[in-house]
């Protein structure tokens, strides 16, 4: 009988790995956390606005140029970001400037608060630097395209391979008019002869989140027919239309947050919100389609890219600028 070995004793089971954060809960973490830090800075003062939007707007463009050279263009990003700051720093200032009354400055002829007197060192550092600020800035977008242009030359004939120059001047020009000024718009908005004034920029957030909240609930308990099946394939009319009912509804309640401004302006808002919130939201969308990515970054985790969060705005601010600008 051959006698057998007995078997090993059983090793101790290893403890159970921890399990990773759900997806839900980093969405849900980083979303009260982008949260807290965005209506934190809005609130605070304008100088914080500005700070936080003009880092936002300078990410979202880099995102921009990153799935540009995903399929295959090559545009000069530093240069691009670079300029986008500039041009969102100047909007800042000529605003301060004029809601303190120094755009006579800037502007001959100009009225507003003409006999506010220098009172600190602040104003009299915008009287001498705004104009330079200004120039300056001018400037730069007036020989962008031809510095651009020089950097394609001086590549183009060092490349390996070949590669169409002009196409990459066209994309880093369209990212400034797709993302920064736009983003620069929302200074526009934020300031008025009075200055800065948050509750338009918390208004603005809360409708746009009206407008994703309502077309979530209604399109997901009562979504039947697609608004665009080709760009993005969740969306239905009757999502669409429940956004809009309560972007409506939101709109009408910021009577309570800013009184002073009309219900029929409050509910134009609201309506170009969900028009063309939705429409900026399908543009992105679209452009990710384009260049098969299913987000535009990863800097929030759980929620993708900032572009991807702030895509409404490039469609939203520009058509409540023009609205601004020709009915006050």
């Amino acid at each position: 009988m051959t006698p057998t070995t007995p078997s090993p004793a059983p090793s101790p089971a290893a403890p159970a790995a921890k399990p990773a954060m759900s997806n839900m809960w980093q969405r849900i973490l980083s979303g009260v956390v982008g949260a807290v830090l965005l209506l934190g800075s809005i609130w605070y003062s304008g100088w914080t606005f500005a700070l936080l939007f003009g880092l936002i707007q300078a990410l979202m463009l880099r995102e921009f140029y990153r799935m540009m050279k995903a399929i295959g263009y090559k545009p000069a990003a530093f240069i691009g970001i670079g300029a986008s700051l500039l041009i969102f720093t100047t909007a800042y200032a000529l605003a301060v400037g004029i809601s303190s009354g120094h755009a006579r400055v800037l502007i001959p002829g100009f009225d507003a608060a003409l006999g506010r007197a220098l009172h600190n060192n602040a104003e009299r550092y915008a009287v001498t630097l705004l104009p330079l600020l200004s120039r300056v800035t001018v400037g730069l977008l007036l020989v962008l395209p031809i510095i651009l242009l020089l950097r394609e030359m001086y590549w183009w004939a060092r490349a390996k391979r070949p590669f169409s120059p002009l196409p990459n001047v066209g994309v880093a020009l369209l990212g400034l008019f797709y993302v920064t000024l736009p983003m620069s718009g929302l200074i526009v908005l934020a300031f008025t002869d009075d200055g800065y004034d948050y509750r338009r920029i918390f208004g603005l957030l809360f409708m746009v989140w009206a407008a994703d909240t309502g077309a979530y609930i209604a399109g997901k308990n009562f979504g039947r027919h697609k608004l665009a099946p080709s760009i993005s394939p969740g969306k239905t009319w009757e999502g669409w239309v429940g956004g809009c009912l309560l972007t409506l509804a939101v709109g009408w309640a910021l009577g309570y947050l800013i009184p002073e401004l009309p219900l029929a302006h409050r509910l134009v808002a609201a309506v170009v919100v969900a028009v063309f919130g939705v429409l900026g939201d399908l543009a992105e969308s679209m452009l990710k389609r384009s260049v098969d990515m299913k987000d535009s970054g990863r800097i929030m985790p759980g929620h993708g890219g900032l572009l991807d969060r702030f895509d409404a705005f490039l469609f939203v601010v520009p058509v409540l600028v023009v609205l601004q600008l020709l009915f006050a």
